[in-house]
């Protein structure tokens, strides 16, 4: 199962500048969430982002 957190933005200067990122997360990884959450929250594009509101949130999963 895949589950998809996608967050759209409207137009905004600041958003153009950053760029693309991905991040993924795996629970048969051995990895923690807890710890991959904390990353994205210290990237520098995080506070860009964290002053904005979303037009859109889309939360959805599909079998893979």
């Amino acid at each position: 199962m895949q589950v998809h957190c996608d967050l759209r933005y409207g137009l905004a200067p600041a958003l153009e500048d950053l760029g693309s990122f991905d991040s993924w997360f795996f629970h048969d990884a051995g990895d923690d969430l807890e710890e991959w959450a904390q990353g994205l929250t210290e990237r520098a594009t995080w506070a860009t982002i964290h002053r904005l509101k979303p037009a859109e949130i889309r939360v959805y999963q599909e079998q893979v």
